[in-house]
């Protein structure tokens, strides 16, 4: 027996250690590198500024720490187009046809009601520029093809908007004529078709290209483990394509990544919005991630070149590209995946390498969110739908817990009889379990088939927008934030932040910030192990019982939505047994108490 105590008491340790390293690589690490970097950029921010005034140097352009900080500043430097949707607001940039401002109006920053919309694009000159652009090569061509800085003429349209596309024009001055003509629809595909004609004597050969910058990367982006930011896209052939994912930080470390396809597409994704280039799905391209370096920033590029086409003199030829930049609905991605024939788009979201769970869990609470109209109540009925499920496996478990149980006695006498023999001691406790047609591990299967989908409700609550801001009931109004309300102000009893008090205050909104659903789940957690059979080890009684606290505080700071679930799941998991062990006459925590309450 003792061998056997000493063999669960380092399962548990071992147990506890996993759970500790992932709770410190998904939560405490990524928080203190993204302070790191934040400290790291801002440093070295203060040095460049000191060494430009040392130097008496007046910069030409963006220079670390010196940028445009007014937008409207930054933006009525050349004229503009406005762009006006039931999902965006912004502007595109005459200048290279530049879809540079951009705002998602159905989104807020944060919760409060005078919070900004998100803002997705942003122009060139301020600090972290992010924008697409198309443009054509032709380094051979007479009097050039429009690129980057290239001056466009809007020729008709006012406003872009899904009912009033809008025309651009350039001429080159030597028999080259290019009209543009950009559409929207009322979700957040951009349509670029350019018609090129050549009026001149010569032919000409010429490529579309498309790119999206980003300057800089924000300190708060690419610091997660278990979600992918940075490069991505889908690239193949003949209806066989693969995702390629390339995180910022790797993203540094291989300057060019190149990737040849026929169709796909690719750009840049963070945690909820994304950018991406979509050529026509026939067309070969050459697609390029990139990163360089200009005046002391990392510029990322994702960009693809299509294939050349020759003019012949008096005629013309047309070229379709399109750019997502948007919200990563699932819906709505994959939408354009079927309508557009889009490979893949629908993994824009980092569904994980378990996507096989997180996808048809996520459908289930859609579902139901269809149905009831909250996701928390949805996220409620997904925890009755997982019990159905495994109801066999745990009605099994918990009759053999209850056996268990009502066979204290007899183990104890074992215990007492063969305590200077641990190998006897051994032996009959496995002849009991036999005679008695009990599985001693069978309490640890219905855990252990919870945690691929406790990981992957965990994942669908991280990185889909769906559950971006969406409320519960009373304090809970974001089910992928964790529990705002906190015990040092007795849940808002008292009107006070405990986040402002001098020194201690990062500790108590930090480690030690407990809310109302992580101590539920806590106690509920206590009362599912109390009804099960105690630990003959003293040691590991007194482990157990610590557990609930270790965990209340491991689980404190994830999110509100994944504590109601695995709150609920232990209330289910507590009735169930309770009836089960209420059969089998087992002693349970549940009937001691109702029996100590009517005696007093």
């Amino acid at each position: 027996m003792q061998t056997q105590n000493s063999r669960n008491t380092i399962i548990f340790f071992v147990c506890a250690a996993l759970i500790m390293g992932v709770y410190y690589f998904m939560v405490m690490r990524p928080q203190a590198e993204s302070r790191r970097q934040a400290q790291i950029v801002a440093a070295e921010q203060q040095k460049a500024r000191e060494a430009s005034a040392d130097a008496g140097l007046t910069p030409t352009g963006p220079a670390p720490g010196v940028f445009i900080k007014d937008r409207a500043q930054a933006l009525g430097a050349v004229a503009r187009v406005p762009i006006q949707t039931p999902t965006l607001k912004g502007s595109l940039s005459l200048q290279g046809a530049r879809i540079d401002d951009l705002y998602l109006t159905n989104y807020k920053e944060t919760l409060d009601k005078s919070s900004p919309p998100v803002e997705l694009f942003r122009p060139q000159g301020m600090e972290h520029a992010y924008f697409a652009q198309f443009g054509w090569s032709g380094p051979n061509v007479a009097g050039g093809v429009p690129g980057p800085n290239t001056v466009w003429r809007l020729t008709k349209g006012e406003t872009l908007t899904p009912a009033t596309p809008v025309e651009l024009t350039w001429d080159n001055g030597s028999g080259l004529r290019f009209t543009r003509l950009v559409s929207i629809d009322e979700q957040y595909m951009f349509t670029v078709k350019d018609t090129v004609a050549n009026l001149g004597t010569q032919a000409i050969a010429i490529a579309p290209y498309g790119r999206v910058e980003r300057q800089g990367v924000p300190v708060d982006l690419g610091k997660q483990m278990i979600l992918h930011e940075g490069a991505i896209g889908a690239f193949g052939s003949d209806g066989k394509f693969t995702t390629e994912q390339v995180k910022y930080k790797d993203w540094a470390k291989k300057p060019r990544i190149q990737k040849d396809s026929v169709g796909g597409w690719m750009g840049i994704t963070d945690k909820y919005w994304l950018a991406a280039l979509i050529p026509s799905q026939n067309e070969a391209i050459e697609g390029r991630f990139s990163v360089r370096d200009a005046d002391g920033m990392n510029i990322h590029e994702a960009a693809m070149l299509g294939a050349t086409h020759t003019i012949q003199p008096g005629r013309q030829i047309e070229e379709t590209q399109r750019l997502f930049a948007g919200a990563k609905r699932a819906e709505v991605l994959k939408g354009y995946e079927e309508s557009l024939g889009l490979p893949r788009f629908v993994y824009a979201i980092d569904w994980g390498m378990f996507w096989f769970l997180t996808r048809p869990i996520f459908a289930v609470v859609e579902f139901f969110y269809g149905v009831l109209g909250n996701f928390g109540l949805a996220i409620l009925a997904l925890t009755v739908v997982v019990k159905l499920v495994l109801f066999p496996l745990a009605n099994k478990s918990y009759e053999s817990l209850s056996k268990m149980r009502t066979l204290q006695p007899k183990m104890e006498e074992i215990k007492k009889k063969h305590g200077s023999d641990p190998q006897k001691q051994q032996q009959e406790m496995m002849a009991l379990y036999q005679r008695e047609k009990i599985n001693p591990l069978a309490g640890c299967l219905p855990m252990v088939v919870q945690i691929p989908v406790f990981y992957a409700l965990y994942k669908v609550l991280f990185v889909t927008i769906e559950m971006r801001h969406a409320p519960f009931f009373g304090w809970i109004r974001d089910l992928s934030a964790r529990d705002p309300s906190t015990v040092w102000n007795l849940f808002g009893a008292i009107p006070w932040d405990p986040a402002t008090l001098p020194v201690l205050g990062g500790i108590l909104n930090g480690p030690l910030h407990l809310g109302v659903l992580p101590l539920v789940y806590g106690f509920t957690m206590w009362l599912q192990m109390a009804m099960n059979p105690p630990a003959q080890d003293p040691m590991q009684r007194q482990i157990f019982a610590l557990m609930p606290i270790v965990f209340t505080f491991i689980m404190a700071p994830f999110a509100a939505g994944l504590l109601i679930y695995w709150a609920w799941n232990n209330v289910l998991s507590i009735l169930q047994q309770y009836v089960i062990m209420h059969r089998f006459g087992a002693e349970n925590p549940i009937d001691s108490f109702i029996a100590r309450f009517k005696k007093a």
